[in-house]
């Protein structure tokens, strides 16, 4: 950081009383002075780290120095699709992925914690994608503040997607699973 004892001299015992120079950061008109060296280093500060703002305090007077997210490449031309298969084949295997709509009941976490897929580490888990289950079966277990909390299926179906991982973090009304 900046020394800023520059700035202000103040009256010391011996003089009189008088201030030899008393700078508070504004001109005669009462507007703020700009250290433009000051405004260069934390330029080079920003430049240097890696970050996008820097901020520096001396009393009252703030300077804060910012600059915005790199452009993106939104000019950048779209490449062109792939051209069809010739002679007629199939194009699913050369259709790109398209976001599926699953329906269904969605189980959400009741609580923040860590979810787990299977009782032990290195146990099968508790269901898989396909699988039939019952009400009240347990779908997988939610860590929060050392106890363990079975979430289970609200009604019978098929699992048809599980939205988190093992043990990932889960906040209050997350999606978990999707049963149909």
């Amino acid at each position: 950081m900046r020394d800023f004892d520059h700035m202000a001299e103040r009256a010391k015992p011996g003089t009189g009383g008088k201030a030899a120079k008393v700078d508070d950061g504004q001109d005669s008109n009462g507007a703020m002075r700009i250290d433009a060296k000051l405004v260069q280093e934390l330029a080079e500060l920003l430049a240097a780290n890696g970050l996008t703002e820097i901020e520096v305090a001396d009393g009252d007077r703030r300077i804060k120095v910012g600059r915005g997210a790199a452009p993106t490449a939104a000019t950048t031309p779209a490449a062109p699709a792939p051209a069809a298969p010739a002679g007629g084949a199939s194009t699913s295997a050369a259709a790109t992925p398209v976001d599926e709509i699953i329906t269904g009941e969605t189980v959400k976490s009741p609580i923040v914690g860590t979810a787990f897929l299977s009782p032990e580490p290195d146990a099968e888990p508790f269901v898989k994608v396909g699988d039939a289950v019952k009400a009240g079966e347990t779908l997988l277990i939610i860590e929060a503040m050392k106890v363990m909390n079975p979430i289970t299926a609200p009604g019978g179906g098929v699992v048809k997607k599980i939205m988190v991982a093992d043990a990932q973090p889960v906040e209050f009304d997350q999606p978990l699973v999707i049963i149909g």
